[in-house]
């Protein structure tokens, strides 16, 4: 049950999301509840069976939300320790350093630039990138930079002005930018986590933060914690998911949820880091990659997946992208997880009525024996 109902795969650690814990509570209350109504009689048969279907679409439910375990990790396209793969399956550039602990992007030093990136493409239509990072530093609050790139391109060791990556580029990027540079854009707090499609037509504009081409983003305490810290990107059936765990309680919250995302196949993923009159020290753990096993319809099938143009059908701008003061992110649609809720809610809001109703009919049955 577990690795059927956890938001994103478990992990090493045997993380299954928070909505394992609920579903977990919501099941141990319905078996009770059933046990709770085998005195009633012939509404018992009734009771079981809404329960049975209870827990059946609940697990649909889950399914749907996650379908990627530790079986389809896909070890071609992941950095783990010992980090037996760098040389062959990864490449690295600049200031970056391989220990058997940690992939240093940058030192905690001035004017640096690192990098690493996977050799195979990815020919996955679904996929879900786990990474577990460390950035940490001597300096003090607002004094560091400039943070990581988590990237998915068509091309690769090509550095450059945007977290020692080139701009301009063809594909997905998530930025962790520690550092603000728009003084006029306080309402947002940093450490900052964005995400940005490009089809080689946009430039990241770095004294804006990003922020007129950056489809989401969440604020996040990610900078010399004393705790793991990883991120999850899931891209599914035209969806970008960002999902963060940062607070050490072993469960993801979300950062990103945006649909109408196009990325095709074929393309690199790899991390960057820079630093600049500011510095801190940009550490990759792992990198993770897993499959998802999702259906597409026939025509998706036979679509050239790696002709694709990456691009994003948006219903607003990007530049409408900000936080409201609650911390929440504007024009996010309704997700995966808010609609498990909203039917399991809906769900157990009918075992509720039934197991009312079926106390009233109780009461009613022992009142008619009285007046016989």
């Amino acid at each position: 049950m577990s690795e059927l109902c956890g938001f994103f795969p478990k992990d090493n650690r045997g993380r299954t999301g928070s909505i394992y814990g609920v579903l977990k509570k919501e099941f141990v209350m319905g078996v009770s509840l059933r046990g709770s109504l085998r005195k009633m009689g012939g509404f018992r048969a009734f009771i079981n069976t809404l329960l049975v279907f209870l827990v059946f679409e609940v697990c649909l439910v889950c399914c749907d939300i996650t379908d990627g375990n530790a079986e389809h990790l896909k070890r071609e396209h992941s950095l783990m320790k010992p980090y037996q793969g760098v040389g062959s399956q990864w490449d690295f550039w600049g200031s970056t350093l391989v220990t058997g602990s940690y992939v240093r992007l940058t030192s905690d030093e001035r004017s640096k630039q690192g990098s690493i990136w996977n050799t195979v493409p990815c020919y996955l239509k679904d996929w879900e990138m786990h990474v577990q990072f460390k950035i940490h530093g001597s300096g003090k609050k607002n004094l560091h930079g400039d943070g990581i790139a988590i990237w998915y391109t068509k091309d690769r060791l090509h550095p450059g002005p945007v977290f020692g990556n080139q701009d301009q580029f063809l594909g997905l990027a998530i930025f962790l930018d520690t550092f603000r540079n728009d003084l006029h854009g306080m309402d947002r707090s940093f450490p900052y986590i964005s995400a940005m499609v490009n089809n080689g037509s946009v430039s990241y504009d770095h004294g804006k933060d990003g922020r007129s081409s950056e489809l989401g983003g969440c604020s996040a305490e990610i900078r010399n914690r004393e705790h793991d810290t990883y991120l999850a990107i899931r891209y599914s059936k035209g969806r970008l998911t960002v999902m963060v765990d940062v607070d050490d309680k072993n469960e993801w919250k979300e950062c990103i949820d945006i649909g109408g995302v196009r990325l095709p196949t074929g393309y690199f993923f790899g991390a960057s880091a820079a630093t600049g009159d500011l510095s801190d020290n940009h550490d990759i753990i792992s990198m993770k990659l897993y499959q998802l096993m999702v259906e597409h319809t026939p025509e998706e099938e036979n679509l050239d997946w790696s002709k694709i143009e990456p691009s994003v059908s948006l219903l607003k701008s990007p530049k409408d992208n900000v936080d409201d003061p609650t911390g929440n992110f504007r024009g996010t649609p309704l997700t995966g997880w808010k609609v498990f809720l909203l039917l399991l809610c809906a769900l157990l809001g009918i075992v509720v009525c039934a197991v009312v109703g079926a106390v009233v009919f109780q009461k009613r049955q022992e009142r008619n024996k009285r007046f016989y």
